[in-house]
């Protein structure tokens, strides 16, 4: 006789202890999300391991919401299938729910993975980590950032909840449904996320039709609010009754109007390590590696310490200050090499490779002082567009760092010659070209 199923209060379809599903067998509810139901389950056919089994219904929902459903639960298979490590909770097996007598579970995505013995939420709430093992939870959500980021993803969704502690003891990143892989040095998703855990560039991101562009610094600024919560009994960094009132105040910090203010429970070496995972801007955490910080824990813990990697702010003012220096002679000589070399212009926004049509929101600046900003008051007249061909005569190497969309960065700039008698900067990031010129004086 089947188990009959249950249902909440709000009609959810809830399945019973000793419902079959699939060679599983029902024991118990762990817990529920926005999107999925998790439940414990045993062999239904003999012994064997316990697992969790994450349900994903489709019934009933609108077609592009089931669309999404469905490709969440691809990634989470996907990403278990080819990047699999001891860090990240394993993927046992994916199969489609039958259930034609419950038509609201019907055809529902399982997806079946290891069972943990709690998440790091339930640990938290627990009481205050020793710090041996608070330092041992962190280091293993490093090594599985790690592992994830050099494997080409993102996880995107990093926060106490999704971070399983396993049977072992030991540290498993799970639920990767909003898991991103990596095209290049970003991705593109959902403007989707748990607002405590999201890095403040994601609210100032352009939606485009592919969704905001994600990289794997966002994974870092939500590993700072982690490390945070892990050493101060699970209080976050930011102040706030809610969520809301939370992302407003690392909004604030993020804009240079509030001072990041740490529990004082945190130790002197978390300190320093959430404050540079939580740096405000995305190119001042791009230093800061899961592996490099990986390495700095495993340092610490072994009574060694490592040099904390420069931010690249200071990097580029350093550069920037170097630069300085030639800008009075850069500027006696303007004669052009004896044979200028033709270089193209790359656009490396993707929407604007193949377009034809010249449009403005496509074009690009040439500079006028490759030692200055790169913004729209040290920019000529004249806009180039992806494919252009240009004269340079000479090069400047260390000229004011810029980055392009897709954070590649270089000081290398081309003197290009323009109709007349002009002449302006195209930096080396804008041209996959690279001609070997001479020096500019």
């Amino acid at each position: 006789m089947k188990a009959r199923v249950a249902f909440r209060e709000d009609g959810e379809v809830l399945l019973p202890p000793g419902h079959r599903a699939g060679a599983w067998t029902v024991t118990e509810l762990i817990g529920e999300g926005g999107w999925a139901t998790v439940y414990a389950a045993r062999p239904s056919d003999g012994p064997g391991e316990a697992v969790a089994l994450k349900v994903l219904p489709t019934a009933g929902l609108a077609p592009r919401q089931a669309r999404q459903v469905a490709e969440a639960a691809r990634r989470e298979a996907e990403l278990g299938r080819t990047a699999p490590h001891p860090r990240l909770v394993r993927l046992l097996d994916t199969f489609t729910l039958a259930a034609p007598e419950h038509p609201a579970l019907d055809g529902a995505i399982v997806l079946v993975m290891e069972r943990a013995r709690c998440t790091l939420r339930d640990l938290l709430a627990a009481g205050p980590l020793g710090p041996a093992e608070a330092a041992g939870i962190v280091a293993g959500i490093c090594e599985g950032l790690a592992h994830l980021h050099g494997s080409g993803w993102v996880h995107t969704d990093l926060k106490p909840e999704n971070v399983l502690i396993g049977q072992d003891g030991e540290v498993r990143l799970a639920d990767f449904g909003l898991a991103i892989e990596l095209s290049g040095t970003h991705g593109l998703c959902a403007p989707m996320g748990t607002p405590d855990y999201l890095p403040p560039e994601r609210r100032r991101e352009p939606i485009g039709l592919q969704g905001v562009k994600v990289r794997t610094t966002a994974d870092i600024w939500a590993l700072g609010i982690v490390i945070h919560e892990i050493f101060a009994a699970g209080v976050p960094p930011f102040p706030g009754a809610t969520p809301a009132a939370r992302s407003a105040a690392a909004q604030q910090y993020a804009e240079g109007r509030a001072e990041l203010r740490l529990d004082p429970a945190v130790p002197p070496f978390w300190r320093a390590l959430v404050t540079d995972c939580l740096a405000p801007a995305h190119a001042d955490r791009a230093p800061h590696t899961a592996e490099r910080l990986l390495a700095r824990i495993r340092a610490h813990r072994a009574g060694r310490r490592l040099r904390r990697p420069r931010p690249r702010t200071a990097l580029l003012a350093l550069a920037a200050c170097a630069a300085v220096v030639g800008t009075a002679a850069l500027w006696l000589d303007h004669e052009p090499a004896e044979h200028p070399a033709t270089i193209r212009v790359f656009n490396a926004e993707r929407g604007c490779q193949d377009r034809t049509d010249r449009d403005p929101q496509c074009s690009l600046g040439l500079a006028v002082d490759p030692l200055r900003p790169y913004t729209a008051d040290n920019v000529v007249p004249t806009r180039v567009w992806n494919g252009d061909a240009l004269d340079a005569d000479c090069e400047l190497p260390a000229g004011l760092p810029v980055i392009d969309e897709e954070d590649l960065t270089s000081t290398l700039w081309y003197r290009v010659r323009l109709p007349g008698p002009t002449t302006a900067w195209l930096p080396a990031v804008r041209t996959k070209d690279r001609p070997a010129l001479r020096r500019c004086p």
